[in-house]
């Protein structure tokens, strides 16, 4: 007998998907940061062993929608929703407000499992647990509740194993030595967005997409030329900084994890470009990745 199912990540943002999915595939798949809404893509990583295979998706931070990219985001999650064998919503053990109306009205009438995913419980004790068990039993009555830290990895193996049991009998949906779906390009294209998450503060990340234009392998090093877009000329003089100096950096630190990633050495060039208002142009958005 072989079990397989799709495990869909759903939650508000920064509550720690990415990292429970990470944490659960043993592979970093999802960029992390301290910044909510990170996540923009759908990223499924993979699970197998001998008589399973889970495909987990990371889904983006459920938000109401500002612009078009929003629309676009909060499409994959209800797509999330809708095709899961398996539901794990994610919520902070201190969160007195862990969803929208509309999404547990989705999560009581729904016939799919739900696990709820009671995360950070590091940060809280076992009086606090028990309250927010007891509030989330009137709230969801049909869904399992299961505390987690993800970045110490508490309780997981457990999570894996309950998955395990609930996901249905199937063959594998993907080769079993696969561990996502993704592109080595995409992942690339998420360490230097993760940089920039990580470098400049405000609306500066929120404005910039990440494209590989060119990835070359050589016997020795890879060539990649990435560009950056961002939405206004302005925003392009604060990513580059004076004299280059803050685009270097964003460059020296995902040159780094590349070569990690590739396994080999790495020659980024990186380009910076200006899109107008790209976040609420469906041309480009298709482009980017984020609409058919």
């Amino acid at each position: 007998m072989h079990k397989s199912g799709f495990v869909n990540i759903i939650g508000k943002p920064n509550v720690g998907k990415s990292t429970l999915m990470n944490a659960l595939v043993g592979e970093k798949l999802s960029i992390i940061t301290p910044k909510a809404q990170t996540t923009r893509h759908r990223i499924r990583g993979i699970v197998n062993g001998d008589d399973f295979q889970i495909v987990f998706s990371d889904t983006p931070g459920i938000i109401t929608p500002h612009y078009k990219l929003h629309e676009a985001m909060m499409n994959v999650v209800s797509e999330a929703i809708s095709d899961a064998e398996v539901i794990m919503f994610v919520l902070e053990i201190g969160d007195p407000n862990p969803a929208d109306e509309k999404t547990l009205a989705i999560l009581q009438k729904t016939e799919t499992p739900v696990i709820v995913i009671i995360n950070k419980i590091d940060l809280g004790n076992q009086d606090i647990l028990v309250l927010k068990v007891e509030e989330l039993r009137k709230i969801l009555p049909n869904a399992e509740m299961i505390p987690v830290s993800a970045t110490k990895k508490f309780n997981c193996d457990y999570l894996l194993k309950r998955i395990i049991e609930l996901i249905p009998e199937a063959p594998p949906y993907f080769p079993k030595d696969d561990i996502t779906d993704k592109s080595q390009r995409f992942f690339i294209s998420e360490i230097i967005r993760e940089k920039i998450f990580f470098t400049y503060q405000k609306e500066i990340p929120y404005s910039t997409e990440v494209i590989i234009e060119e990835f070359d392998e050589e016997e020795k090093i890879i060539r990649i030329r990435a560009v950056i877009f961002v939405m206004r000329k302005s925003q392009m003089g604060i990513l580059i900084g004076h004299g280059g100096k803050a685009l270097k950096i964003v460059g020296t630190e995902a040159r780094k994890d590349i070569e990690e990633f590739l396994g080999k050495k790495v020659f980024l060039e990186m380009v910076v470009k200006v899109e107008k208002d790209w976040r609420d142009d469906e041309k480009r958005l298709k482009r980017f990745g984020y609409m058919e």
